[in-house]
């Protein structure tokens, strides 16, 4: 994705496309509507479709709300708590309509994901959460390690040797002056471990766009604040990072007078 496309445009790609989806399903709901009150169909027939036609209608109301809540969090920078339950309807049930209707179109994917990044990262802002250091986990994509080390360190972070010539070194002194957790994935199978063992009640995460929305979505409730990896040399090799975000989302999380500065 194109780290250079301002962030207001990239939430609106996403916001579109969910509104564009809740159209789609709208007209499909009252295309069942039309074909309950056909005089052909059968009494059980109809029964399905009405129950059917109900579900969705209660999805799109619930959706709708959402994404109204969605809207004026990042518009207004606030939580609106009765809104919290339909907007994770709004973004987990409607996530794969938002692609699917994005495929349609031939938007790229990851522009879509990092669309659904930034959004997500504006709620979490809203949100305004405060943890303590050792609450925090830090979860970094293995392609940061040089392609020609031999150690490995998704295990054991600590088997670095701290030679400079990569991110890891950076991710060990973010961990020494913050006081915080962090965890290097291979995968989101490594990721979901780590959150089980560490029981974080908030995460920073590094990784690309599909990695970081698959590991948002499950991670749901636990905020996640996710930073796109960099990726001069493609994809999932001798990748990088932008110290300053990673700084900005740990400095949101931590209590003001706990970090290590």
């Amino acid at each position: 994705m194109d780290n250079l496309i301002p962030i207001h445009e990239r939430k609106r790609l996403f916001i579109g496309l969910l509104g564009g989806s809740l159209l789609i399903v709208s007209l499909l709901t009252m295309s069942i509507w039309y074909l309950i009150f056909s005089p052909e169909k059968s009494l059980v027939y109809q029964l399905v479709l009405f129950a059917l036609a109900a579900v969705l209608i209660i999805a799109i109301l619930l959706a709708g709300f959402g994404l109204a809540g969605i809207v004026l969090t990042i518009m207004q920078s606030k939580q609106f708590l009765l809104l919290q339950g339909p907007m994770r309807v709004a973004l987990n049930t409607f996530f794969p309509l938002v692609l699917a209707l994005g495929k349609i179109f031939g938007i790229d994917m990851d522009r879509i994901k990092g669309s659904f990044i930034e959004v997500n990262n504006g709620l979490v802002y809203a949100r305004g959460i405060k943890i303590e250091p050792a609450q925090l986990l830090l979860l970094a994509p293995h392609c940061l390690q040089n392609s020609e080390c031999d150690i490995k360190v998704t295990n054991n972070i600590d088997n670095c040797r701290r030679c400079g010539k990569c991110g890891v070194n950076d991710i060990l002194s973010i961990r020494e002056r913050y006081g915080i957790k962090v965890g290097m994935a291979t995968g989101g199978t490594l990721a979901r471990k780590y959150v089980r063992e560490y029981r974080p009640k908030a995460i920073v995460a590094i990784a690309c766009e599909r990695d970081l929305t698959s590991g948002i979505l499950d991670a749901n409730p636990i905020p996640v604040l996710g930073i796109t990896n960099l990726r001069p040399n493609g994809p999932c090799f001798n990748t990088h990072f932008s110290l300053e975000r990673v700084d900005e989302a740990i400095n949101f999380f931590v209590r003001s007078g706990s970090d290590g500065n």
